[in-house]
């Protein structure tokens, strides 16, 4: 499994932490379910 470490504005990272949350639960593991789950939908429409 890859690691990739990425830098991204204050309330963006806060943004996606409460609809993490919201979506899923907020269980550990969550947060990189839902980063993954954005790159797939963006390179799908890429």
């Amino acid at each position: 499994m890859g690691r990739i470490c990425v830098d991204i504005p204050d309330e963006l990272e806060k943004k996606l932490r409460l609809k993490t949350i919201e979506r899923f639960g907020g269980k550990k593991g969550d947060l990189s379910r839902a980063v993954e789950e954005a790159i797939k939908e963006w390179l799908a429409k890429k």
